[in-house]
């Protein structure tokens, strides 16, 4: 029997299809306020679902919402370890992870995003150095950029069953995003620490790398933009995803754009911007032709699921898979094996697996797989 301990970050998640930028310093209560739902609970759910060594594991959960609501639907051994109030924060996280820890865990299973990884490893770093207990981290926050997590909850699980079957273990890079220039449209990403995971790499989440400023790849997305701009039919909806690749779009058509938001362009004019999930569905009715458009992110590939969770599984599916346009520079498709999704619905995520064209250039495209993992 291996012990393993769940934590769920209850509000992680919440702030991405209200279009905020995480859910850090009490900006879960503006996300509820939007209209927001649990998204991490979830998560944990469908990671625990597909567990297939469940038998072999006794679990140590945390208390209510952060995890002892959700596991008592699965038939196991668990014990509930500390206490939390009606709001939780990141020092419960912390907490009840060395909680867990002292209770002999081998293993610490969380759902979160980078800020839950943070204060998981803070707990962590309490250990001795000849403890070293691994972590499984479920993908469930607006930010999700580490290098630690799990590719999806389902990956989780083949994560968990690779431990107790006796994986290796190996280090993984945990980031430090700095969540007020995330909502101020900059990306301050800083390397925290690292986390212990299973040694089982096609389930992980490759790192996110960051965007080349070479004058090679800024003309390489400026060609994109030129080729992009000429295509644009009339009386069609644009709805412009994050990235530098897509803003040299709006850049080509000389309007401003949200860089790490989602943009709405219509008849060469932004009608809406940083907008979110329900503005989002009010334009679609509004706009019977609309496209999306997105860009890999660099890393790892993700198209959906990673820093543009405004494209909620509704809006995706109102739009069509047949109306997503993918633009990435040339240098950074050659460096993914595929493109990747996590919408957070495993239907849709299979309808958007197959090929599917890049645009990586001036009339010139790659054709790439979408990985379902």
């Amino acid at each position: 029997m291996k012990t393993i301990g769940l934590i769920v970050n209850p509000i992680a998640g919440m702030g991405g299809s209200v279009g905020l930028k995480g859910t850090d310093g009490g900006m879960h209560t503006q996300a509820l306020a939007l209209g927001a739902t649990p998204v991490a609970p979830q998560r944990a759910r469908e990671t625990l679902a597909h567990i297939r060594c469940r038998d072999a594991v006794a679990w140590l959960v945390a208390p209510g919402a952060m995890g002892a609501d959700l596991i008592a639907d699965f038939d196991v051994t668990y014990l509930v370890v500390g206490a939390i109030g009606e709001q939780t924060t990141g020092a419960d996280t912390q907490r009840i992870a060395k909680l867990m820890l002292e209770a002999g865990a081998d293993l610490l299973v969380f759902a979160g995003g980078d800020g839950t990884a943070r204060d998981v490893c803070d707990a962590l770093s309490t250990l001795p150095p000849y403890r070293r207990v691994p972590v499984v981290a479920i993908p469930a926050g607006v930010k999700v950029y580490s290098a630690a997590f799990a590719l999806s909850p389902r990956a989780a699980a083949e994560l968990v069953d690779a431990f107790v079957e006796g994986a290796d273990i190996v280090e993984e890079e945990v980031l430090d995003i700095d969540e007020v220039a995330f909502r101020e449209n900059r990306l301050d990403a800083q390397l925290y620490g690292h986390l212990l995971v299973p040694a089982a790499e096609r389930f992980l989440q490759p790192g996110k790398v960051a965007s080349s400023a070479s004058p090679f790849v800024e003309e390489n997305k400026r060609d994109i933009a030129a080729s992009f701009v000429e295509a644009m039919e009339p009386e069609t909806l644009y709805l412009l995803g994050p990235g530098t690749t897509v803003k040299a779009i709006a850049d080509e058509l000389a309007l401003p754009k949200t860089l790490l938001g989602v943009d709405a362009v219509y008849a060469g004019a932004v009608v809406a911007a940083d907008v979110n999930e329900r503005a989002i569905l009010d334009l679609l009715r509004r706009y019977p032709q609309r496209k999306i458009v997105v860009t890999p992110l660099g890393g790892n590939g993700f198209i959906f699921g990673r820093g543009n969770k405004q494209f909620t599984p509704e809006v995706i599916r109102q739009v069509g898979r047949e109306h997503i346009l993918v633009v990435g520079a040339e240098d950074k498709m050659r460096q993914l094996p595929g493109l990747r999704v996590d919408t957070g619905d495993a239907a849709l995520d299979a309808a958007l697996g197959g090929y599917i064209e890049v645009a990586v250039g001036y009339k010139r495209g790659r054709v790439m797989k979408v990985l379902i993992e």
